[in-house]
């Protein structure tokens, strides 16, 4: 990504996370899951102790692991046809994202003007579950690869981590 400028492109990075977190707070699905790439990568590690994440979600216990767009969607498609006991009742959440870096990028060969940017952001959700008139916080950091094609960023791997010590029984891909 020679001859690019660092500070649009953290821009651009930035309001595309902005603009993901948005639509899951709007409960926006469709636009949600079209940032994805059909071949995308969704990983939310558990933690083998105070200190060590998996690292493998083929051989590892993972919270949640989809290793294509389609089990997001199905996903997806389970809370909107409330399928999911989990999601019969869908809280209210508030995303927020804090410190972007483009941690790296690199020309994907042989597509003009494409390009896959590395970034690490932090993140909190607030969650609001009607039904038990209580508040939940999820906290942690996102590390993802966007992909820069012509018709603009979609994310390629997305790995969630996870810094509560508590979860509730439910968690899903809206809490986080």
């Amino acid at each position: 990504m020679s001859g690019i400028d660092p500070a649009r492109v953290l821009s651009e990075v930035s309001a595309f996370l902005h603009d993901e977190a948005l639509a899951l707070d709007e409960r926006r699905w469709s636009d949600w899951l079209d940032l994805f790439t059909v071949d995308c990568e969704y990983w939310v590690p558990a933690w083998k102790s105070e200190d060590e994440q998996t690292s493998n979600p083929g051989r590892e216990l993972s919270l949640i692991y989809y290793g294509a767009r389609a089990g997001l969607e199905d996903r997806v498609w389970r809370v909107e046809s409330r399928r999911s006991v989990a999601s019969a009742v869908l809280p209210r959440t508030q995303h927020l994202i804090s410190n972007v870096r483009v941690t790296g990028s690199r020309e994907i060969p042989g597509v003009s003007g494409a390009a896959e940017i590395d970034v690490r952001c932090e993140w909190t959700v607030h969650q609001y579950l009607p039904k038990e008139r209580a508040v939940e916080l999820f906290f942690g950091r996102y590390e993802v690869c966007l992909v820069r094609h012509p018709e603009g960023l979609r994310i390629a791997r997305k790995k969630i981590v996870l810094l509560n010590d508590y979860l509730p029984a439910r968690i899903d891909f809206y809490s986080l």
